[in-house]
């Protein structure tokens, strides 16, 4: 398993932007495909291993992106154009094999109107 940190939350207006990082530790990072979820159950998107796939919810699709690092073991997602709805504790997660296996602690993001 991969131990997964995030960060960057915050509070933010309607119509701005914000940047979360997920760090990870152990050195198969490289080989996870990556994942952001929103209170735990709603999917927001995930990246491959190599980056080069990326995939999102319908709800955030135009306005989330994520990248990742794999020299710095870390993935990120970048929130644009943020509406109250998009209010929630956000978490990082690796996908070993089909499954998410492995989850942060979350970061609170808070959009105000």
């Amino acid at each position: 398993q991969v131990r997964l940190v995030e960060s960057g939350g915050g509070l933010v207006q309607a119509g701005g932007s914000l940047r979360l990082s997920c760090a990870a530790s152990g050195r198969t990072f490289s080989r996870y495909t990556m994942g952001w979820f929103r209170q735990l159950r709603e999917f927001v998107g995930a990246i491959s291993w190599s980056g080069d796939t990326t995939n999102y919810a319908d709800s955030v699709k135009g306005r989330f992106t994520i990248s990742r690092d794999n020299a710095k073991n870390t993935v990120y997602l970048h929130m644009n154009s943020l509406k109250p709805e998009d209010t929630a504790v956000y978490y990082c997660a690796a996908n070993f094999e089909g499954s998410w296996t492995s989850w942060g602690h979350g970061t609170q993001v808070t959009v105000s109107s």
